[in-house]
């Protein structure tokens, strides 16, 4: 492809600036909603190499919302049809799909050369492993998670243990059972998530650091919420 792929990125990504994301690695966790999304942005944007994990399969309660879950991919790892869609997306981009469960004996293998970590992860036990690990490798994460019409996304610089301010209890699956999750709430806060890790490899703007959006789409309400002891 030639330099028209990009040319739309041009006003708000300079061309250096474009060339800096094909040298960036980012790991996406999770291929589900909030990573199907997530990882096509960042494939569409030009990131160089994409780190992709996820150890479940396409299931039909998928089709309502993930990207890489059509009828025909139902049965599949998610690993292998994100694969295959993101290679018909930008051929540019190196893939490693990794049908795996990620946890810390395997965390060191997998992010090895990763320049920054992006959460799409369904559970919030997953996602304090996925904090220490960060902490552990010295790497960044962007948190996002859903529910329903609701979503927060915020960064966690290594050794912030932001999580902590947010979640109470740091076991179980959290809303999204209860609340549902809808096509339209993964796509918003993918697109935040993924905004944020741009700002960060190009240190554009201020990132979300003790801080989250929250989003609440029944009501179009848009917060950011500072973040310390007192919120807990």
């Amino acid at each position: 492809m030639g330099e028209a792929r990009y040319s739309r990125n041009k006003e708000l990504i300079s061309e250096d600036e474009q060339r800096k994301l094909a040298d960036y690695t980012v790991a996406v966790i999770g291929l589900g909603g909030l990573g199907g999304h997530i990882s096509e942005q960042l494939a569409r944007l030009g990131i160089g190499t994409l780190v992709l994990i996820d150890a479940d399969k396409v299931d039909e309660s998928n089709l309502n919302r993930q990207l890489f879950a059509t009828e025909v991919s139902i049965g599949q790892l998610k690993a292998e049809a994100a694969k295959e869609r993101l290679a018909k997306v930008n051929s540019n981009v190196n893939l490693k799909c990794y049908s795996a469960y990620f946890d810390e004996s395997s965390a060191s293998q997998l992010l090895f050369g990763v320049d920054i970590v992006v959460d799409a992860v369904d559970n919030i036990t997953t996602r304090f492993v996925l904090q220490k690990i960060c902490k552990d490798l010295n790497l960044p994460l962007v948190h996002g998670s859903i529910g329903g019409w609701y979503g927060q996304v915020c960064f966690i610089a290594p050794g912030d243990d932001t999580l902590d301010l947010i979640y109470t209890d740091k076991q179980g699956t959290g809303v999204e059972k209860k609340l549902g999750n809808p096509s339209f709430t993964p796509a918003m806060i993918a697109s935040a998530e993924v905004a944020e890790t741009i700002k960060f490899l190009l240190g554009k703007g201020e990132l979300l650091r003790k801080k989250m959006l929250f989003i609440d789409l029944l009501m179009q309400d848009y917060m950011i919420i500072t973040l310390n002891k007192d919120n807990q």
